[in-house]
């Protein structure tokens, strides 16, 4: 059994190569070769939390087991197994794993959903999943500029700085959230907020909104108006979505789901639903499935062995 670290996931994982295994992944979830088992959470009465979340494809399945803590962080693990034998393979330390399958989500949704000529991107946050957001839809679509709004003008401006330096494109630090996202045919919003952070009249006719902050059903970042208006919205999982969607919870009872134009990832990866509507809004809201992390685990996995990476650990039957 093998121990990867999080420097081993960076250097093992590329994420053109990411954005291949999450359309790997929702392919085979659309047709049945893969399973998600949605997150559950066990909260203790000082604050700590317990998230755990598991996925199987042909190959390997795994779960993710992580705590946060509002005052202590977060701590990611993720253990991933053999499917013909469920002999256990491989521990990770899964920070860098999660940044990276979620952009990698981002960027197949911006592959599948955005206008394919898309040039301009606006991102609100400058946080942990920021700058995978940024580097998966750079790799999805031939951006030229990004405009980058967050709370903290230094933060934003050293985020804006230090992304145009590693990726080689203007970014822009906004002075406005709506300088941000205004006219931009992709917007990313990747925050912690309880609020939304833009709004409906911000957002271009056209627009796909990429919304990966919020995975709580009491945290929000789009307002109802503009899930309301949307022409189509996509999700990982409507099953995951139906507990700890904050944005469409928060707009529309999950009674009155069925009057949205409302899809799964897996059915427009498998070409059974979308693009957007010409003209409208479409909207990506991202939870988060443990799926990703198997289909990203498994590949730095056999990565690892073949290039003598990880550290041996003694597993005891």
């Amino acid at each position: 059994m093998l121990l990867i670290r999080e420097e081993d996931v960076r250097a093992l994982l590329p994420m053109p190569k990411a954005i291949e295994l999450m359309r790997a992944a929702f392919l085979d979830l659309a047709s049945g070769r893969a399973v998600n088992q949605p997150r559950r959470r066990m909260v203790l009465p000082t604050r700590s939390v317990l998230h755990a979340m598991a996925g199987a494809g042909p190959a390997y399945f795994g779960t993710k087991i992580y705590t946060t803590h509002p005052q202590h962080g977060a701590h990611f693990l993720f253990l991933l197994y053999e499917v013909e034998t469920a002999a256990p393979l491989a521990l990770f330390e899964a920070n860098c794993l999660g940044q990276l399958r979620t952009g990698a989500v981002t960027g197949l949704a911006t592959e599948l959903l955005s206008p394919p000529a898309a040039d301009r991107l606006g991102l609100i946050g400058s946080g942990f999943q920021a700058r995978s957001q940024l580097e998966a839809v750079l790799a999805a679509r031939p951006i030229r500029q990004i405009r980058v709004w967050s709370r903290s003008e230094a933060r934003r401006t050293d985020f804006a700085a230090d992304c145009a330096r590693e990726f080689g494109v203007p970014v822009h630090a906004a002075r406005s959230a709506r300088e941000a996202v205004e006219d931009a045919p992709i917007v990313v919003t990747a925050t912690s907020a309880k609020e939304p952070v833009v709004a409906a009249e911000w957002i271009a006719p056209g627009a796909l909104v990429n919304a990966i902050g919020s995975n709580q059903a009491t945290r929000r970042e789009l307002p109802a108006e503009l899930i309301r208006q949307a022409g189509l919205i996509v999700v990982d999982s409507l099953e995951q979505a139906r507990f700890e969607s904050g944005d469409l919870l928060l707009a529309v009872p999950p009674e009155e789901w069925h009057t949205l134009p409302l899809v799964e990832l897996a059915e427009v990866a498998a070409g059974r639903a979308g693009p957007h509507p010409a003209g409208s809004v479409t909207i990506f809201k991202s939870n988060g499935l443990g799926l990703e992390d198997v289909y990203a685990a498994g590949y730095v996995y056999e990565r690892a062995r073949q290039n003598g990476r990880g550290v041996q650990l003694p597993v005891y039957s």
